[in-house]
């Protein structure tokens, strides 16, 4: 690679560290989630498709203070917009749990090296208006939240530990 890579809100992880291999141990020890990265599967998955933003977002760390983190460590100009996303983490007044249709644990596919995007699309547009779908996973799933709210759904996401959100969809 001839020309390195600009870091900016919209850049994949994978793309950061396989530019800047040195910056893996940088993200690694600016949010220890990240650790998760040194797991091949989810490097070959979840860092191929994320950006820095869904993944400052995982991290509850600022986006600004992340870019700035990463570019000061290779030489880049500081970065100064405020580009955040806030993802809904309190229980919206759609939410019903009679109204749950259709579940997916995002951890078995994960464990096979697939990636659950694809499925959890499929299933939202075959979703009916006013039910709700749950979706389990070991990490927050910003990539998927961020496409299926472009599609128009709403998503409600609990934490129940560093390794384990659910999140809901509604249309």
């Amino acid at each position: 690679m001839s020309e390195k890579l600009i870091i900016t809100p919209k850049t994949k992880v994978l793309q950061v560290i396989e530019a800047y291999p040195e910056l893996e141990d940088v993200l690694i020890g600016y949010v220890p989630a990240f650790k998760k990265l040194k797991n091949p599967i989810l490097r070959n998955t979840v860092a191929k498709i994320a950006t820095l933003q869904q993944a400052a977002s995982v991290g509850n760390v600022k986006i600004e203070d992340l870019i700035n983190h990463l570019r000061k460590h290779v030489g880049q100009d500081l970065f100064a917009e405020n580009a955040g996303m806030l993802y809904n983490s309190a229980q919206p007044a759609w939410f019903n749990a009679t109204l749950i249709t259709k579940e997916l644990d995002a951890k078995v596919m994960l464990a096979a090296g697939e990636h659950p995007v694809n499925q959890v699309i499929a299933d939202l547009k075959e979703l009916p208006d006013g039910s709700i779908y749950k979706l389990i996973a070991p990490f927050l799933p910003a990539p998927l939240i961020d496409k299926a709210t472009s599609l128009g759904f709403q998503h409600w996401i609990i934490e129940e530990s560093e390794e384990s959100y659910v999140v809901y969809f509604s249309k």
